[in-house]
């Protein structure tokens, strides 16, 4: 996969399109793009997606709150990666570019620039300012430039159309199995060992306190989790914690992410930690006294040895 930013310099032969923020590269996203790849091979052509960064939420929506997404560019581009695609082209998002209309997208972009010869589509997919170009109007633009759209159902497990929304839904309600499952691999999040207060250590279990590498990415919904920790070349069990630690820390009310990494006492202040989400084993919970908190641990430690195998 190439990798473009901008689109001013593209020379592609019969390039396929697809475009959008493809937040998670999910089991939908998916679909769209198997599409994209048995197009591209049918006219012997070039499959290329199209995305923005940054997030238009975070260009348009500044105001109302921190919006926070799947997965961050760098995942974004790996996990596009893998899909076996010829092209990534990563638009910068401004408020100037946001005033484009769809025609003129179409036109001056999809058509002048990148010589789209078809258009694959998801169910729901609008573009342009104020988001008015629909399939049946970016029909219209497109089939005046010789572009041959295609819309794309959206893709259903047990009757929920996967979507971006649905997956981030879903994690903030702690229903973990579902993201995972409408996904399609195992949500994970990176980040920075910071020193913490030790209580872990003083209660037997030793834990590293974690500092999200990007603050829009999302942290699930406060819970124990079993976990895989990638750091460096190695990959290690263990279980994690987000949420206030009501037991210790009764009047703190700040929210904080700790993992205990199975039979391991090395040394990682300041490492870069990455934490796959197996399991959610549990609501968080504030305990009477701190000999129940430990003997919960130990049955957590236990269900999470049984989920990761």
């Amino acid at each position: 996969m190439v990798i473009h930013y901008g689109y001013e310099t593209l020379k592609l032969v019969n390039p396929v399109v697809t475009l959008g923020i493809f937040d998670g590269v999910h089991l939908g996203h998916r679909a769209i793009i198997s599409r994209l790849l048995s197009c591209a091979e049918e006219i012997k052509g070039e499959s290329v997606v199209i995305t923005f960064d940054p997030h238009p939420r975070l260009v348009l929506d500044s105001k109302s709150g921190k919006p926070t997404f799947l997965s961050t560019m760098d995942e974004k581009e790996k996990l596009l990666a893998g899909t076996g695609i010829d092209h990534l082209v990563i638009i910068q998002f401004t408020a100037g570019f946001s005033r484009m209309t769809a025609s003129d997208f179409v036109k001056n972009i999809l058509a002048d620039k990148i010589g789209t010869r078809r258009l694959i589509i998801g169910y729901d997919h609008h573009f342009g300012h104020g988001g008015t170009g629909d399939y049946y109007s970016i029909r219209e633009y497109a089939g005046n430039m010789g572009i041959i759209v295609e819309q794309i159902k959206g893709l259903r497990s047990e009757g929920v159309v996967i979507s971006s929304s649905e997956i981030r839904e879903a994690l903030i309600n702690g229903n973990l199995d579902d993201a995972n499952r409408w996904l399609g691999y195992n949500y994970s999040f990176r980040g920075i060992v910071v020193r913490g207060k030790k209580i872990g250590r003083k209660l037997g279990f030793p834990t590293a306190n974690l500092e999200p590498g990007d603050k829009n990415k999302l942290i699930p919904s406060s819970g124990v989790y079993a976990v895989e920790v990638r750091a460096g070349e190695m990959t290690m069990p263990g279980m994690l914690s987000i949420g206030t630690n009501p037991t210790v820390n009764r009047e703190s009310g700040v929210r904080s992410v700790e993992v205990h990494i199975f039979d391991f006492d090395g040394e990682i202040y300041g490492s870069e930690l990455e934490i796959i989400f197996r399991r959610r084993l549990r609501d968080e919970k504030r305990f009477d006294t701190t000999d129940e908190l430990v003997r919960q641990i130990r049955i957590d430690m236990d269900n999470a040895l049984k989920a990761l195998g």
